[in-house]
């Protein structure tokens, strides 16, 4: 198999930005949960925001998802989830414990089938599926294109505005390494650079 790095390295597109940043790895997350819980703090809101809430959650109860399940909605609320998101939080320990979300489970699935299966859970859009197929899971060709700063990258590596179809159309070019590509075009533009550590969890 064909090494992704090689392979993005020779594109005329992502080459200049391989031969920058260097190699760029994609490790599946140690704790599937509390990733998940992450991605879904940062629905909509600011990194900033997001990493605040996120030291709270965490300090606050145990990020499993039995206990999230036991904890009181208040103290989940006074950690800084909106009702909503206390909710969604709430749905996806729900999918953990009853089975329907893990490592294991989706290990023989494919990248739209997983997809599928974590959008039935409420509360989880594309978005969040995709962050969790590449950052979760470490699957190697996902292309998360409702990100913004998949978005923008994608108008800087190409000059032009695009379309979601566009941007899916030009993607393919990247195929089976999408999921690489994205790390790199995450760092295409300086002013989105410090927040890679946040999309991928590191911080």
């Amino acid at each position: 198999m064909s090494d992704p790095h090689e392979t993005l390295a020779a594109d005329d597109y992502l080459g200049p930005l391989v031969e920058r940043h260097g190699t760029l790895t994609i490790e599946p997350a140690a704790d599937f949960f509390q990733r998940f819980v992450v991605s879904v703090l940062r629905q909509q809101v600011s990194m900033a925001s997001a990493a605040a809430t996120r030291e709270r959650l965490f300090e606050a109860v145990e990020v499993t998802p039995e206990g999230v399940l036991a904890a009181d909605e208040a103290v989940l609320r006074d950690a800084g989830l909106s009702r909503q998101k206390t909710r969604y939080v709430e749905n996806i320990a729900e999918a953990f414990v009853d089975g329907r979300a893990s490592r294991d489970r989706f290990a023989s699935m494919s990248d739209d089938a997983v997809r599928a299966e974590l959008t039935e859970i409420t509360g989880v859009g594309a978005w969040t599926a995709d962050m969790q197929l590449v950052f979760s899971l470490g699957r190697e060709d996902v292309f998360p294109v409702g990100d913004l700063g998949i978005r923008k990258g994608m108008e800087t590596v190409f000059g032009e505005e695009m379309t979601r179809a566009e941007m899916r159309g030009r993607a393919e070019r990247w195929a089976p390494f999408r999921s690489y590509a994205s790390l790199y075009l995450w760092r295409a533009e300086e002013d989105i650079t410090e927040s890679v550590a946040e999309v991928n969890g590191q911080k």
